[in-house]
């Protein structure tokens, strides 16, 4: 499924909900089905800076798109990540790098979290961008 339409589907799924307690529930209950990360990713190096919490972020290449996983050690913030993870797992380096994040705004999400925690996200897809650089350049 392309990015633009993984985003559309989030934009629709959020939708659903009245108000800011029924989406922040429904991060948690994404974030809580996010599989684990495995133990050995977690290290200081997938730690993303910039974090108010504890989230970690791996990136492999498999057939030429990158998978992303991840954790968190704070509730909301597993489901920020694991929206994020979601829209950009599976794809190109250069899908990722050309797409806009449009959802975030659409959803309402970044003018509903605290300071540290839209600074987080920031920080989070400068991280998936950074890997998709990355991998970009290693593809050359």
């Amino acid at each position: 499924m392309e990015i633009n339409a993984i985003q559309d589907e989030i934009i629709e799924e959020f939708s659903v909900f009245e108000d800011w307690m029924e989406k922040y529930s429904y991060l948690i209950e994404l974030g809580n089905s996010v599989p684990p990360i495995s133990e050995e990713f977690k290290k200081p190096e997938n730690l993303i800076q910039g974090c108010q919490s504890q989230v970690w972020l791996n990136a492999e290449v498999q057939d030429g798109k990158i998978l992303f996983s991840a954790d968190s050690d704070a509730i909301i913030t597993k489901g920020i990540v694991a929206l994020l993870i979601k829209v950009y797992t599976n794809h190109t380096p250069v899908e990722i790098l050309n797409t806009e994040l449009y959802f975030i705004d659409k959803i309402g999400l970044k003018e509903n979290l605290s300071p540290t925690r839209s600074n987080g996200l920031v920080a989070m897809i400068k991280q998936l961008k950074m890997y998709a650089l990355a991998y970009k350049a290693k593809m050359k």
